[in-house]
C-alpha cells in the first residue's frame, strides 16, 4: 500500500480585525486584545447593532500597489491579496513560469459579491422616488459599469488571485457560509493527497460588514446588541452571551508536500493532517442541540488524521457566542472526546476577532498552526460566567502555555455545513 502523502503548512498570511499581518494578529490574540469597536467605515447609527470587528488602517494601495488590480477588486478581495502575498513571502516559495501548473488554489469565498455603494447607485437611477420605475433600466438612465459587474461575480476573487500570483493548476472556490474557509482547506488537502498539485494556496476571505450584511444579520437576531461595550460583546461559552459580532478579513496558508518541504529546509508550522465535513440539516441558523452534525465532522477529521481523541490537546472552537451553537458544539466535543474532554484546552478566538464568516475557518486554521508552533493555547476572552451546558476546559483569563501535539479547528456554518480540521505538530509527524 502506498503511504499517504503528508501535507506541510509552510506559509501563513492574515488580515484581521486585530492585525493586518499574521504576526500582529497572533500577538494580539495571545494577549486577548479586542478588535471589536463601533463601526467606522459606514454610518451604522440607524441600526440596532452599531458595533463590528473591522479591519483597521489597511492601506490597500501601499500593500498591493497595482492600480489595475485595485480597480478590479472589492474590499474583501484586497484583504485576500494582502494575506496571500504575506503567505508566499513567509513560505519563501511561490509559483513560477515553470511550475505554476503544479500549484493549486482553493478559497472560501465571501458571501457578498456586490458592493453596497453600487447598489445605492442602481437604486438612484432605477427608483429615484422610492417606487419602481418601468423605464429606469433604459440604457440612457442606467450607469453601465462592466468592471463593477465583473467584480460582483462570486468567482472574481478566485480569478484575481490566480492571475496575479501565476497559479495555473487546480482552482476552485468553496461557499458553505461560515464553514467555507475550513472546507476550502479540506478540499486543498484532498487535492494534494491525490497528487493533482505539489503546492496549494488555501484559505478564505470575506467582508459582510456593510449595511446589507449588517441588516440581514440584525433581522435574524444573531448579533450582539452590546453597543456600549463592544470589546466585551463577543463572549463565547459565557452564560451571558447574546450573539456574535460581525467581522471581516482573510487568511491564506501555503501547503506543500511534506518530504519536499523538508528537503528544501522550509519552516514547517504543522501538518494539515485531517479533514471532516458534514451537513446537519437541522435549521438554517442553529446546529442540532445534541451536536449531531458537528459530531460527524469531528469524527471524520480524527479518523482521516489517524489519531485518537486523546491526542488532541487544543481545540479552536467555532464558538460564535450564540446560545444554541455554543451548546451544540460543546455537546459534540463531549460526545467525541469522552473522558478526555477535561484535559483538552478549548477557546474561541472570535472573542477577540468577531466572526469573519467565510474567512473564519481559514483564520482559525492559521491560529492552530501558530498555537502548535509556539506551544500556546490562546485565551477565550470575556469568559466570566460559565454556562453549565458548555462544560468544557475553557482557556480563561490568559493564554495557556502548553505542548500541543494535535489541534482541532471547528467551523459550523449557516444551513448546517460543518467543517473540522486536524493539525499535528511536526515532531509528531516525524516520530
Amino acid at each position: 500500500m502506498t503511504p499517504r502523502r503528508r501535507t506541510a503548512i509552510t506559509g501563513i498570511g492574515m488580515v484581521t480585525p486585530v492585525g493586518n499581518d499574521a504576526r500582529t494578529t497572533w500577538t494580539n490574540l495571545q494577549a486577548g486584545r479586542s478588535g471589536l469597536a463601533t463601526i467606522g467605515h459606514f454610518d451604522a447609527s440607524g441600526f440596532p447593532v452599531r458595533i463590528g470587528a473591522e479591519v483597521k488602517n489597511f492601506d490597500a494601495a501601499a500593500v498591493i500597489g497595482n492600480p489595475k488590480l485595485l480597480k478590479h477588486s472589492t474590499r474583501s478581495h484586497r484583504f485576500a491579496l494582502a494575506a496571500a502575498q504575506e503567505a508566499f513571502a513567509d513560505a519563501g516559495i511561490r509559483p513560477s513560469a515553470s511550475d505554476g501548473h503544479r500549484w493549486g488554489f482553493c478559497a472560501g469565498a465571501g458571501m457578498m459579491g456586490v458592493d453596497y455603494r453600487e447598489l445605492e447607485t442602481v437604486q438612484k437611477y432605477c427608483a429615484p422616488d422610492g417606487e419602481f420605475q418601468p423605464d429606469g433600466f433604459l440604457a440612457e438612465n442606467f450607469p453601465a459599469d462592466p468592471v463593477a459587474f465583473c467584480r460582483s461575480q462570486t468567482n472574481s476573487g478566485l480569478a484575481l488571485l490566480t492571475r496575479h500570483f501565476g497559479i495555473r493548476g487546480y482552482a476552485t472556490a468553496v461557499h458553505t457560509a461560515c464553514a467555507s474557509g475550513g472546507q476550502a482547506l479540506g478540499t486543498a488537502l484532498k487535492v494534494m493527497r491525490r497528487g493533482h498539485a505539489d503546492f496549494m494556496l488555501a484559505g478564505g476571505f470575506d467582508s459582510m460588514l456593510n449595511p446589507i450584511g449588517l441588516s440581514a444579520f440584525c433581522l435574524l437576531g444573531a448579533l450582539s446588541t452590546d453597543n456600549d461595550a463592544p470589546e466585551r460583546a463577543s463572549r463565547p461559552f459565557d452564560l451571558t452571551r447574546n450573539g456574535f459580532v460581525l467581522g471581516e478579513g482573510a487568511a491564506f496558508l501555503v501547503l506543500e508536500n511534506w518530504d519536499s518541504a523538508r528537503k528544501r529546509g522550509a519552516n514547517i508550522y504543522a501538518e494539515l493532517a485531517g479533514d471532516g465535513n458534514s451537513l446537519s440539516c437541522y435549521r438554517i441558523t442553529d446546529s442540532p442541540p445534541d451536536g449531531d452534525g458537528p459530531i460527524q465532522a469531528i469524527r471524520q477529521a480524527l479518523g482521516d488524521a489517524g489519531i485518537s481523541p486523546e491526542s488532541v490537546d487544543y481545540v479552536n472552537a467555532h464558538g460564535t457566542s450564540t446560545l444554541m451553537n455554543d451548546r451544540s458544539e460543546c455537546a459534540a466535543l463531549r460526545a467525541v472526546m469522552g473522558n478526555h474532554i477535561g484535559s483538552m484546552a478549548v477557546s474561541s478566538t472570535k472573542s477577540c476577532m468577531g466572526h469573519l464568516i467565510a474567512a473564519a475557518g481559514a483564520v482559525e486554521a492559521a491560529v492552530c498552526a501558530l498555537a502548535i508552533r509556539d506551544g500556546i493555547a490562546p485565551v477565550n476572552a470575556n469568559y466570566t460566567q460559565p454556562d453549565p451546558d458548555c462544560n468544557v476546559n475553557i482557556v480563561r483569563e490568559k493564554s495557556r502555555p502548553m505542548k500541543i501535539r494535535a489541534a482541532l479547528s471547528n467551523s459550523l456554518g449557516f444551513g448546517g455545513s460543518n467543517s473540522s480540521l486536524v493539525f499535528r505538530h511536526p515532531d509528531e509527524v516525524d516520530a
